[in-house]
């Protein structure tokens, strides 16, 4: 049995905010949690402009890519944090959900997507802070 906490980060095309979250908190919790990200009608790949605030940050997410939300997925998740991807999330009894309005950096400049990572950056460090504190 798994004794780390999963969480799941899910967003329609699994290109942008998501994979920006999971690598985040993959980075702060250092192991401690299992993470994953998903989307609902992922891409064909990632940003560019996702890639490149990463880049500026130590993360490098060129061997990602974007993977489809499956029930499994969230089945298998302690916290599920939705980012945009509406009523097409999978609900089941127990499961924390959270729900994280952001923007979608799709279409969006980088400066417009590296203020959307902070913000992002904000939540996961508070989300890591609580998980990490059990």
């Amino acid at each position: 049995m798994n004794v780390n906490p999963n969480v799941l980060f899910v967003c329609v095309h699994n290109a942008g905010r998501s994979q920006m979250a999971a690598a985040l908190l993959t980075r702060y919790a250092a192991g401690r949690l299992e993470v994953r990200s998903a989307g609902s009608a992922p891409s064909d790949s990632l940003n560019p402009a996702v890639l490149a605030v990463m880049r500026e940050v130590g993360i490098d997410l060129a061997a990602e890519h974007p993977k489809l939300l499956t029930a499994d997925a969230v089945e298998a998740s302690d916290v599920v944090v939705t980012m945009g991807c509406g009523d097409t999330c999978p609900v089941f009894p127990g499961k924390r959900y959270l729900d994280w309005a952001l923007g979608d950096p799709a279409g969006q400049p980088v400066e417009n997507v590296r203020k959307i990572r902070d913000e992002i950056d904000g939540r996961v460090r508070d989300l890591a802070a609580e998980l990490l504190r059990a």
